[in-house]
């Protein structure tokens, strides 16, 4: 059984660090600047023979409820309210602040085991420093440094004390791989696109942090959510603007940690804003899914807002199916995350698109259907001499992707494969999901037998 355990603190004390520390893995963005962590994720992790589910949380600041810090605290003290028990880290190096004094009183009340851990504690004087945190009375402080992994033994003793006083609950287990396994779904855009709160209309609750302001989210943010028996695997992003425009380095690790996402997602919702959509940008979000061989839906937001639906309408689809012939066929969605309109249609095409994206076709009917095409619309001759394609296979799925061998195979045209291609998406029903076709030179293996 796994518990599950907040990490929680004042910006800057090191949250971020430990919960990477813990988890095993750099997830969670770690930089100098405070309050780089806004939304509260999740992650499993081992501490000696605990296992623990991690949530990552932004740090609590005093702010107006209306405020951005004022629903970045919001979030944690929902987080806190979900964990078994809470892990509050305080700087030791810093000593105990007011802040500091308002959290624990805070976390007294929620009524939740607590563990205070003082981090950055490398040395004496910092050791002896995290000893002032007695008075916030919540326990004997446990001095660790979260970067350099000293005191982790510790922290383990004092977590498994706290754990062993709690019920004990049935925990499933979860596989990754077959029949049970989540679909894994990313959700990309530019800043202010509005996948935050589609995702939000989505779940049901605001798990999500969402405002006006542009580029709210940082990192790729988790969320574990079941859906009609499926339990699907959800990353929140953050907002992808044009390389030229990115200049510090914590947006950066932000890009990098987008990619990581569509690398780990199977379908990809690419989020349009209705009144801009297919710009330069959203093109290359969506052209590096492709690349990366992730199915796509297409969820055009804000609509609510938009005047003349029908023509607007007519207009995206033609746009998507123009400009971007690659996933052909790509499920075109008008959503809005405000009001929840068109919400039920998402999970419905992205469980059809994931099972597209899996597809294998049988070998026979793939020949079956390369002989008539063959038939119908011969590859042209190229310096005079004809192009002969002998068989068809498909050698994986996720995404679907085909071998064809041919004599001459280096001189086939790129408008004859996108044909096969095209016709290949059109026989087998794959579309809105990369197909990939190979072409080389070789002897079919079923020519001259019986």
């Amino acid at each position: 059984m796994a518990a599950k355990i907040a990490i929680v603190g004042r910006p800057n004390v090191g949250k971020s660090t430990l919960f990477n520390r813990i988890a095993g893995r750099r997830l969670a963005l770690v930089h100098d600047m405070p309050g780089v962590t806004r939304d509260r994720r999740e992650a499993t992790g081992r501490l000696g023979d605990l296992d623990l589910i991690l949530i990552d949380t932004a740090g609590f600041e005093e702010a107006d409820a209306a405020s951005l810090e004022g629903r970045m605290r919001a979030q944690t003290m929902a987080a806190i309210g979900e964990a078994d028990a809470a892990l509050f880290l305080i700087d030791a190096r810093a000593g105990i602040t007011p802040l500091d004094e308002t959290f624990a009183q805070l976390l007294r009340e929620a009524g939740k085991p607590v563990v205070l851990a003082a981090n950055k504690a490398e040395g004496p004087a910092a050791e002896a420093a995290a000893h002032e945190a007695w008075r916030l009375g919540l326990g004997q402080p446990v001095p660790l440094s979260a970067m350099e992994g000293d005191g982790l033994s510790d922290l383990r003793d004092a977590l498994a004390a706290v754990l062993a006083e709690l019920p004990e609950s049935a925990e499933e287990d979860e596989d990754e791989e077959g029949e049970g396994a989540p679909i894994r779904l990313a959700v990309v855009g530019r800043p202010n696109a509005g996948k935050s709160t589609l995702l939000n209309a989505l779940l049901g609750a605001d798990r999500l942090l969402t405002g006006p302001e542009a580029g709210i989210t940082r990192d790729a943010v988790p969320v574990s959510w079941e859906w009609q028996g499926r339990r699907v695997r959800l990353h929140d992003t953050a907002g992808m603007r044009k390389k030229a425009k990115i200049s510090d380095a914590l947006e950066k690790m932000s890009v990098s940690d987008t990619v990581r996402a569509i690398n780990f997602a199977e379908v990809v919702v690419l989020v349009l804003d209705a009144e801009n959509p297919f710009d330069k940008q959203d093109l290359s979000i969506a052209d590096l899914a492709i690349r990366e061989g992730r199915a796509l839906v297409f969820a055009v937001t804000k609509w609510d807002l938009v005047h003349e639906k029908g023509t607007r309408k007519k207009q995206i689809e033609e746009m998507a199916e123009r400009l971007l012939p690659q996933v052909r066929g790509a499920p075109v969605l008008f959503l809005s995350g405000a009001t929840g309109r068109g919400i039920d249609k998402l999970m419905p095409a992205v469980e059809r698109l994931r099972r597209d994206w899996s597809a294998k076709v049988k070998t026979r009917d793939l020949n079956d259907w390369l002989h008539e095409v063959i038939e119908r619309h011969p590859p042209p001759a190229v310096a005079g001499a004809r192009i002969k394609p002998r068989y068809m296979t498909q050698t994986k799925a996720r995404p679907p992707t085909f071998v064809l061998m041919a004599n001459r195979a280096d001189r086939m045209p790129e408008s004859y494969k996108r044909y096969l291609v095209n016709g290949v998406r059109e026989a087998f029903d794959l579309w809105g999901t990369p197909i990939r076709l190979f072409v080389r030179s070789g002897k079919n293996p079923y020519a001259d037998k019986e």
